[in-house]
């Protein structure tokens, strides 16, 4: 068995590139079922106030690929793979102002 607090010392690691993604800062529970659903990770952060807000990564159970003792290794698009999957989807249009 793992405690919730071992799995937060652990360094996430992304399989596809092989990048730290650094640790969980939360994880989203079915209490009715009693399974993990998704692990949360910090993401990129936007803005640069001291209000500005670090976006999350969601990881879903399944693209979890391996739990380890030091490290969980997941299966996760890269920022620029996401980037490209999503530009000029919300009408990125030069003269919509």
């Amino acid at each position: 068995m793992v405690k919730v607090s071992d799995l937060r010392m652990r360094e996430v690691i992304n399989v596809l590139d092989g990048k730290k993604l650094g640790n969980i800062i939360d994880i989203d529970l079915d209490m009715e079922k009693g399974k993990v659903l998704a692990f949360m990770l910090p993401g990129q952060v936007r803005g640069w106030s001291v209000f500005s807000k670090r976006e999350e990564i969601v990881v879903p159970w399944e693209k979890i690929v391996r739990i380890g003792r030091d490290v969980i290794l997941v299966e996760v698009p890269t920022f620029s793979e996401i980037d490209q999957q999503y530009s000029g989807r919300y009408g990125d249009d030069e003269n919509r102002y």
